[in-house]
């Protein structure tokens, strides 16, 4: 096991490409078992979500083939095998194996997911879109069972705006008879993405972006090519390591309407922002910061998976700032670690009011979720001395190349490996 080690109060400055969408390539992957021939998922990001997925399609039969950012996947063996337990139960995401498989075979056995613990992410929503097409669900043993002797095309209305539920419920739909209308559907770049994949391989889907997505269910699918889009969560990251600790930073390979209010609240604490087509440059001077409130909601509204990262930044806001999370109540875990580097912070329901600004000291810290550890990796940078950061395991979920990215931008940050005293206390700890 290894901890990642960060020597903070090095200057950010130079160029980084940011690789494809965790968030899209979680569903992607599932979403080629709906395919009765190749799918090709181009610019994947090299992370440990998408290896535990290809290794799950390889589990129910696939030819699965990961050459470098690229998945090659002919689904044409596969078979509707059970997934209680093992690789389904390391992320969340496996959650989308039960509507592709639910979509091509008309039946799934898929264990109760795992990932970040973030609290209460129920996924009635998905049950309700399954239910509404016609399948029978059942919990037995910890796993859910799916099954239907066919799918017949359904109006759903979603009580609560779910990215998940959206994706799930389309990956089901697509080979349904008929027409299914999601309505009060998410809008998230990543599920556009997901449509887009489908539609390549002939499904019949309109209005994804919207709330309100319509598909005309179709008898196959067939193999396609696809780029995955940029990832706008690690975009916004390394904006924020940079409005932290940046002289000049250009972010690659991103899309700037997708960060959109990111770069507003950037701009309100009084970092210049430019956008271009394809790349964002940031530019600071980190001892002039303005405080900032900030709400996560729903996209296109501020990201709940920036809030962390983003509350790490906020120590060296001038004044008192509260960041508010509207979609998961426990987002604040990392709140105590930030504390133990010196972060003046308190939580008053789901709000934390940072003051600031304060100098961080490099402290041993632990990552107890993907985005806490950005939020950790970001104080690190902006601390006096080394800080150490335990569970990196969370971070090498959803960042790609972290410690190369940063070295090129001229961070201090390497990996070692934990001794066994610490892997002990890190094993108990968990």
């Amino acid at each position: 096991m290894e901890k990642l080690m960060i020597e903070g109060g090095y200057p950010l400055q130079g160029k980084v490409e940011i690789s494809g969408a965790k968030n899209s390539a979680v569903a992607l992957i599932p979403a080629a078992i709906l395919a009765d021939s190749t799918v090709t998922i181009d610019h994947l990001p090299n992370i440990s979500d998408v290896k535990i997925l290809s290794e799950l399609l390889k589990e129910i039969g696939g030819d699965v083939s990961l050459e470098g950012n690229k998945l090659i996947v002919n689904p044409a063996n596969m078979i509707p095998m059970p997934l209680p337990n093992g690789n389904v139960k390391k992320l969340r995401a496996s959650y989308y194996l039960m509507g592709a498989m639910l979509g091509r075979f008309k039946k799934a056995a898929i264990g109760l997911p795992g990932g970040c613990n973030l609290g209460p992410r129920p996924i009635d929503q998905h049950i309700k879109g399954f239910e509404a097409l016609g399948a029978s669900i059942t919990n037995e043993r910890g796993a859910i069972y799916l099954r239907a002797g066919e799918l017949t095309g359904a109006r759903i209305y979603l009580d609560v705006v779910s990215v998940g539920a959206t994706i799930n419920i389309m990956l089901a739909a697509v080979k349904a008879k008929g027409r299914t209308v999601i309505e009060n559907a998410a809008k998230e770049p990543e599920i556009i993405d997901v449509a887009t994949l489908l539609t390549s391989m002939g499904a019949k889907i309109k209005g994804a972006g919207t709330d309100v997505i319509r598909i005309d269910g179709v008898e196959s699918l067939h193999g396609c090519y696809h780029s995955i889009i940029p990832d706008r969560i690690e975009a916004g990251t390394y904006m924020i390591f940079a409005a932290a600790m940046g002289k000049e930073v250009t972010i690659d390979n991103v899309i700037s309407q997708h960060v959109e209010s990111l770069i507003a609240k950037l701009r309100e604490m009084g970092v210049d922002v430019e956008t271009f087509e394809d790349s964002v440059i940031v530019r600071t001077n980190g001892d002039h910061l303005k405080a900032v409130d900030v709400k996560t909601l729903v996209y296109p509204g501020f990201p709940t998976d920036l809030q962390q990262p983003f509350t790490a930044l906020l120590t060296k806001g001038n004044g008192t700032s509260i960041v508010t999370d509207t979609i998961y109540n426990a987002r604040f875990k990392h709140i105590d670690e930030l504390r133990r580097m010196g972060a003046e912070v308190k939580i008053e329901g789901s709000s934390a009011i940072i003051s600031g600004p304060v100098n961080l000291e490099g402290a041993k810290v632990k990552a107890s979720d993907l985005r806490a550890g950005a939020a950790l990796v970001a104080a690190g940078l902006m601390s006096n001395g080394v800080t150490e950061i335990y569970g990196l395991d969370h971070i090498d979920r959803g960042y790609e190349q972290l410690v190369d990215k940063l070295t090129i931008l001229g961070a201090k940050v390497w990996r070692e490996e934990m001794t066994l005293e610490e892997q002990e206390a890190h094993v108990k700890s968990m």
